[in-house]
């Protein structure tokens, strides 16, 4: 590690501007964390406590929804500091560890959305057999290696972006350590394995992308099979947006990663890379959740507990 001990912070330079801008973008950002925190943890929540909802569809929604929240928790709650601040520094160590979960929570995230896509496809066009293909152990044994396959990838990117030499230039053009621009300023300009790796990377998540897409044909083809239209519907309005959501973050992700490296950034490259950073954690959940009769049985389960728990407290204090 002697090779990258002469720099000891970086500059994120992503969203650098007025103070009135900054404030602007901080406000923005803490609305959009929010709200995917309160969704997020609602869905992890509803889905610990309520025993119906223990079944696969949901076990897997669950590890997203945890995913989700790493994800945006490596990124935005530094930003916002930064932003009202007004500093634009990080340190060495934060910036290494956005370098490992950022790819982590992305790579992980994708590995479940497709075992989600097969799940559904299981339960859609093999009704019959849905038990057997999907059951406890499968389901157990799909989570493990998205968080396993997650966790290999990310080390080893980190591994082979900071086995680099960081000696001179620290100023990164971007609003969080992205592993192309750290990349870009690198010293040693020896970065081949790298650049395997993250083409290895994309055809990886071009495999996954495929077999989601794959199995949305079919359950579609399926769906035009039903003679209820409300049934047709309801079926579209849960997909549809699924799979544009994981298109967007997939296509926002490819751009950011495979945009040649000395290229300078642009504004709508920081507008894309952000995409990939906000989009899944803040709108997985209302594509989930909101349209769901389960979940929303289970909120008002859950509520109406913490209102019979209040209820009891306020008695016993009368009493």
């Amino acid at each position: 590690m002697n090779n990258i001990s002469v720099v000891t912070e970086f500059l994120l330079l992503g969203f650098s501007g007025p103070w009135r801008f900054q404030f602007l973008q901080a406000g923005f950002l803490i609305v959009i964390y929010l709200a995917a925190l309160m969704g997020n943890g609602l869905i992890i929540t509803i889905t610990s406590l309520d025993p119906r909802l223990h079944t696969p569809m949901y076990f897997f929604l669950k590890n997203l929804s945890l995913f989700d929240i790493c994800l945006i928790s490596a990124v935005v709650p530094k930003t916002v500091i930064n932003s009202l601040t007004h500093r634009n520094s990080i340190s060495f160590l934060s910036c290494v560890a956005q370098v490992f979960l950022v790819p982590f929570s992305a790579v992980a995230e994708l590995f479940l959305l497709t075992a989600m896509s097969i799940d559904r496809y299981a339960a859609i066009c093999h009704p019959l057999h849905y038990e057997v293909i999907m059951n406890r152990g499968m389901c157990v044994q799909v989570v493990a290696l998205s968080w396993l396959s997650g966790g290999l990838l990310s080390v080893m990117h980190t591994a082979g972006t900071f086995s680099l030499s960081y000696c001179g230039l620290n100023k990164i053009r971007q609003f969080f350590c992205d592993i192309p621009q750290l990349l870009a300023i690198a010293c040693s300009k020896n970065i081949t394995s790298e650049i395997v790796l993250i083409l290895m990377n994309a055809v990886l998540d071009f495999c996954c992308f495929t077999c989601i897409v794959i199995s949305y044909i079919y359950i579609f083809s399926t769906v035009k099979k039903i003679p209820s239209t409300e049934g047709q519907s309801k079926a579209y309005s849960t997909c549809l947006p699924h799979l544009a959501v994981v298109t967007l973050f997939l296509s926002t992700a490819f751009i950011a990663y495979l945009k040649p490296i000395l290229e300078s950034t642009s504004f709508i490259d920081l507008i894309l890379s952000s995409f990939y950073i906000l989009l899944p954690p803040s709108l997985n959940p209302i594509i989930y959740s909101l349209r769901n009769k389960a979940m929303k049985a289970g909120l008002d389960k859950l509520l109406t507990r913490k209102l019979l728990t209040k209820e009891n407290v306020l008695i016993f204090l009368q009493a």
